[in-house]
């Protein structure tokens, strides 16, 4: 999320385009009394935040950008929902306006980052620069598309990606080894490097090295937790860190602060195969938040990583991340708390139309994606495997594992 200015309470994500809803539809179900991968909150992300054309848009800054986060996460959750259609429509879109038409598996640009409307009124890309943990997301996305759905061209696509990112968004720290640079350029600077501990989800790092072994994946995975474990000496995340001769130290341009970005790292930890090595450790090293909920019933919005100082309430979005690191803890009155307060986050669709209602309650696209990868793992709609690869309700609850037609 970086660069993303934080989500406000009092911006909240307006109408998207309920046109689209009604051409989500899903395979059949086994037992034929019910359609196959039917997830409401996806629909109602679907509805108010992606565009006809495959664009999703955050409402809740003035340039209604688009993010390759956003464009990454909305691939994931297509295919989650067996929802080809739009997955081929946000991959499209990615291509043609993030990587300027060059997004093919024998001439590939990564995406930049950033696209929405410029000072001029016109519209198109922001900032070049790429977001590695948005490119580690679509890779993965692409790997799984293509094992899921049975379609080579997809997997062709997601090894040129990672191959890329290998080559341009990893570097080699002094006495550390592999780390993924939270960008291709600007993280670098002398002898420090700054380091984003969010954008290295332990799944998506066991998946490509199991697409890739030869790659960095597998020692990259080892010095995540590494990154982790180091700069939350009080059990907290920050949003950022850096790393100077050969050890972690506080970020200097951002302080030991967690906030939006570090809530995923506890998201990530909570969505890890319970079976790898690195899944209890990694939440191990991260219980800070969950003794400060068990003090004060809440999520704070800011934590001082190196002191535990806490200011501010977090947004409901908070408690969707939350969900299911709680629930890998095997803390339930934390895990109830969190399901209390989510329980009346979507506003539910008009079950005659089958179009969301848009109005001003809704939140800003932030809480929504937190809340539908924290929710969603929670009903089982989806988990992760000890070698990263995703399992869908609807691989195993379908007639065949196949997509749904066009």
């Amino acid at each position: 999320m970086r660069g993303t200015a934080f989500p406000v309470r009092s911006q909240l994500a307006r109408a998207a385009v309920a046109a689209l809803t009604a051409t989500v539809s899903f395979a059949a179900c086994a037992s034929g009394a019910a359609p196959c991968g039917e997830w409401p909150a996806y629909r109602e992300f679907v509805s108010r935040l992606v565009q006809p054309d495959g664009r999703v848009i955050d409402y809740s800054v003035p340039q209604q950008q688009t993010t390759s986060e956003g464009q990454s996460y909305a691939m994931f959750f297509a295919l989650v929902a067996s929802d080809r259609a739009t997955f081929d429509k946000l991959l499209q879109w990615t291509r043609t306006n993030l990587s300027g038409g060059r997004f093919d598996s024998n001439n590939l640009t990564l995406p930049a980052w950033q696209w929405g409307r410029k000072p001029d009124g016109s519209y198109g890309v922001l900032d070049r620069n790429s977001a590695s943990d948005a490119d580690l997301w679509i890779a993965y996305d692409l790997f799984e598309a293509g094992r899921l759905w049975h379609e080579p061209a997809y997997t062709k696509l997601g090894y040129a990606l990672a191959t890329q990112i290998a080559q341009q968004e990893v570097t080699n720290l002094n006495g550390l080894g592999p780390m993924l640079l939270p960008g291709r350029e600007g993280f670098q600077s002398g002898a420090t490097t700054r380091v984003n501990p969010s954008y290295l989800p332990l799944p998506l790092l066991r998946a490509l090295a199991s697409q890739m072994p030869s790659g960095p994946w597998a020692k990259l995975a080892e010095n995540a937790y590494t990154l982790v474990k180091t700069t939350a000496p009080r059990g907290f995340a920050p949003d950022w860190a850096a790393y100077r001769g050969s050890q972690f130290v506080v970020d200097p341009d951002k302080g030991d602060v967690g906030s939006y970005d570090a809530i995923r790292v506890y998201l990530w930890a909570g969505l890890a195969a319970p079976g790898d090595p690195l899944a209890k450790p990694w939440l191990a090293a991260l219980g800070g938040m969950r003794e400060q909920i068990a003090s004060t019933g809440v999520p704070p919005e800011h934590v001082a990583t190196t002191s535990g100082a806490t200011k501010g309430e977090a947004p409901l979005g908070f408690w969707g991340a939350l969900l299911p690191y709680f629930n890998a803890l095997g803390d339930a009155r934390a895990a109830g708390l969190a399901q209390a307060h989510l329980a009346s986050f979507w506003t539910p669709a008009d079950s005659a139309g089958g179009q969301a209602p848009h109005n001003n309650n809704q939140p800003p696209y932030y809480d929504q994606v937190l809340t539908l990868f924290g929710t969603g793992a929670a009903e089982g709609r989806y988990r992760f495997d000890e070698a990263g690869r995703l399992v869908p309700r609807w691989e195993t609850s379908c007639q065949s594992a196949t997509a749904r037609a066009y």
